[in-house]
This record gives structure tokens, C-alpha cells and sequence, in this order.
């Protein structure tokens, strides 16, 4: 009762989420690419900042999510956490992916390098890694039970990467410059900051849209594949 609940929940709010993502990115895009300056040293380069930056942030609030939901799922068992878990990781792969495809695309003017072995590139190299493998567990258990525990267990590990990523230009000289948003005050121009805000929410609410569409998608097919099983094996009988 309680999940069936939760998952009507879901249902109700998640058109206020996917439109709050789409006027929110809408209008951070035309204010990232059209209103907003260049940079002084970047150029016009510069704004794919404004796709990059949000897309790194919300991967790594992706990952945050998984972690606690996979500590979660280890402690009530509960198969819509892991249904969110399992959403969870997918989303995060794709906002990790989207973060190092713009960031490499970036890194070849302002760096004169797709890649380089930077620590927070090769500590986010690690996390994409951490989330195919993942997916990859996931796809090829049989018993159920099992894929979810491994999972989360492997989730719960590789958030290990996650502080190595965030303060990996704090704790090493790297190329990137450091966080421009800290306890030091902010670097960004107010014209930048905005757009760079509105991206970020945007994201985030895209993020929360696609969880919830995807975690309702795995509960479905979950109860699906139930019902086939009982009714294969009162056939059988």
C-alpha cells in the first residue's frame, strides 16, 4: 500500500519538475549564449561552461543520491529504493558522460588537449567507469536479490570517488582552476552567475524528472515480470 502510494506521488508531481527543467534551462540557455559577455582570456569559448559546469554538479548529486539510496535499500530491503537506485545510476552515467564530452570539448582551446591525466579528469573518468560497471552488474545477475545487494554494495564503495572529485583542485595543482563558488567568496561575473544558477536548477530539476519517469518505468516492469512468472508457473500446473 505504502508503495503503491509512493509511486502515485511520483505520477502527480513530476510534470511540475519536467516544466520547472524546461523554462528554467530555456531561459539559461538564452542567457548563457546570447545576453551573457565572453570571457576576457576564453573568448566566446566559454560558454559551454554554461552546459558543462551544471552537468558535472548534478552527476555528482546523482551519485550522492544512489550512495544513500543504495544505504538505504541494504538496511529495508525495500525494491522501490532499488528500482530509484538502479534509475539513479543510468541518469548519473548520463550526466557524467555529458560532463566529460563538454569538458573535453573545452579542454581543446583553452588547453590545446582533448584529455590530459588531470586528477579531478582521471577522478571522474573513474566515477563513469564506477557507473558502468554498475549497470553492467545489474544486467547480467539473474537472481534478483543478489543484483540489488551487489549493487548497492558497489555503490557504496565507489562513493569513495566522490570527495576525490569535488576537492581534487583544492587538494593537487591541477589544470582546472579552483572552485569558483567557495568559502573564499565568488569569481563569477553577476551577467555569468545568473545563467550559470538557472542552468544548475535546471538540471538538478531535470535530474529529479528523469528519476522519477524512470523509477516508476522499473517498478512497472518489475510488477510485469511478476505477474508473468505466477501465471507461467499456473500454467505449468
Amino acid at each position: 500500500m505504502i508503495l503503491n502510494r509512493f509511486i502515485r506521488w511520483l505520477g502527480r508531481y513530476e510534470g511540475w519538475f519536467g516544466g520547472g527543467a524546461a523554462l528554467c534551462i530555456g531561459i539559461g540557455l538564452y542567457m548563457g549564449l546570447v545576453t551573457s559577455p565572453p570571457d576576457y582570456y576564453q573568448g566566446e569559448v566559454v560558454r559551454i561552461m554554461y552546459v558543462h559546469v551544471p552537468s558535472a554538479k548534478t552527476s555528482l548529486f546523482a551519485y550522492l543520491v544512489l550512495f544513500i539510496g543504495s544505504i538505504w535499500y541494504l538496511w529495508k530491503r525495500d525494491p522501490v529504493i532499488d528500482n530509484m537506485c538502479h534509475a539513479t545510476a543510468g541518469i548519473a552515467l548520463f550526466y557524467v558522460g555529458t560532463a566529460l564530452l563538454t569538458g573535453s570539448i573545452w579542454a581543446k582551446p583553452t588547453w590545446n588537449t582533448w584529455w590530459t591525466w588531470d586528477p579531478r579528469l582521471t577522478s571522474f573518468a573513474i566515477l563513469f567507469l564506477t557507473l558502468v560497471g554498475y549497470l553492467m552488474l545489474r544486467t547480467f545477475l539473474d537472481d534478483k536479490e543478489k543484483e540489488a545487494t551487489f549493487a548497492a554494495i558497489l555503490a557504496i564503495i565507489g562513493f569513495i570517488d566522490l570527495p576525490i572529485v569535488y576537492f581534487s583542485v583544492e587538494w593537487w595543482r591541477t589544470l582546472h582552476q579552483p572552485m569558483s563558488m567557495s568559502v573564499r567568496g565568488i569569481s563569477f561575473a553577476p551577467e555569468m552567475l545568473t545563467p550559470l544558477i538557472l542552468m544548475s536548477i535546471g538540471s538538478s530539476l531535470l535530474f529529479s524528472y528523469m528519476l522519477m519517469v524512470r523509477t516508476q518505468m522499473l517498478y512497472l516492469e518489475r510488477l510485469l515480470e511478476a505477474k508473468q512468472g505466477r501465471l507461467l508457473s499456473e500454467t505449468r500446473l
